[in-house]
């Protein structure tokens, strides 16, 4: 049972996410935050598997509630909601560590899609979301010219939001092997965490955006 905690100003949306969360046989909302100041002290009472974190909030924002979870919470996903009224909030919580950004506006079999990959360590991104933040990413020419030609399958298999477990299974290595795979490139591209570089994935064309876990179109 994946335990979430969501964080968010607004009561009925709490409640909406609540509703929309507990329907699932797998998952259910263990805390509620209206603040992103309540975050931190909810987060070592109730040891959730995933928080969803409203990206604006009035006292503490998003990018402001990451900032202070990552010391002590590293590896916990959390996952960002936002309704895209603000672009420089997207790239702070870009850059404080946050494990994927969702729509608001998503259904919920996405949102519980995406709350099962991030708990399995998959990067979340929307492809709207996406497409926004590579719109103005600053990003060198040729990020990929150190990599191997491994690192490169691993970078795209991360980019379509596999987990190292997964990435292990594709390529048949272990996932010890993986993980230090996954390592080296995160060092080598610059960035801190495999959202950041599933992004780069995308926009430079490893990956196509429609090809992201969770939020792919139907099959015909």
């Amino acid at each position: 049972m994946l335990k979430i905690l969501i964080a968010d100003d607004h009561p009925i949306v709490r409640r909406g996410l609540r509703m929309t969360i507990d329907a699932e046989q797998d998952m259910r909302v263990v805390a509620e935050a209206a603040d992103g100041a309540e975050v931190p002290a909810l987060v070592k009472q109730h040891s959730p598997d995933v928080v969803l974190l409203d990206l604006q909030m009035p006292t503490q924002n998003g990018a402001e509630t990451l900032l202070r979870l990552r010391p002590d919470f590293p590896d916990l996903p959390v996952l960002i909601l936002t309704s895209f009224s603000d672009d420089a909030h997207l790239y702070a919580a870009l850059r404080a560590g946050a494990s994927g950004f969702l729509l608001k506006e998503m259904d919920g079999d996405e949102l519980a899609a995406a709350l099962r990959g991030a708990a399995q360590g998959k990067p979340q991104l929307h492809p709207d979301i996406a497409r926004r933040l590579m719109a103005r990413a600053p990003m060198p020419e040729d990020p990929f010219q150190t990599l191997t030609e491994r690192e490169r399958n691993v970078l795209e298999l991360l980019g379509r939001g596999l987990s190292n477990k997964e990435i292990a299974l594709t390529l048949t290595l272990t996932e010890m092997t993986v993980k230090g795979y996954v390592s080296d490139l995160l060092a080598k591209l610059g960035v801190s965490d495999r959202t950041q570089a599933a992004l780069m994935a995308v926009r430079y064309g490893l990956v196509r955006v429609d090809e992201l876990e969770g939020f792919r179109p139907p099959s015909k």
